[in-house]
């Protein structure tokens, strides 16, 4: 069993590990992120129900397909 301070270490050495500093607090940027706009949008009743069967959120997967198609068909 590991002590407190091979566990440290541990988490020093893990490169998966992120602990910001100084110098990355000087260097970070406040992002807000872009505000949705509200829209009626009429849904094949079949497309819906499949989307809602996702669970909560379906409404932000379904914007998650429309923006993927829209970056995919941008790129022609």
């Amino acid at each position: 069993m590991k002590n407190e301070k091979d566990l440290d270490q541990d988490i020093v050495n893990d490169p998966d590990t992120f602990a910001p500093d100084t110098a990355w607090f000087a260097r970070a940027k406040i992002v807000m992120p872009k505000t949705k706009e509200m829209i009626s949008l009429r849904l094949d009743p079949d497309v819906l129900e499949w989307f809602r069967k996702t669970g909560h959120g379906y409404q932000t997967r379904i914007n998650a397909v429309l923006k993927s198609f829209v970056e995919s068909n941008s790129q022609r």
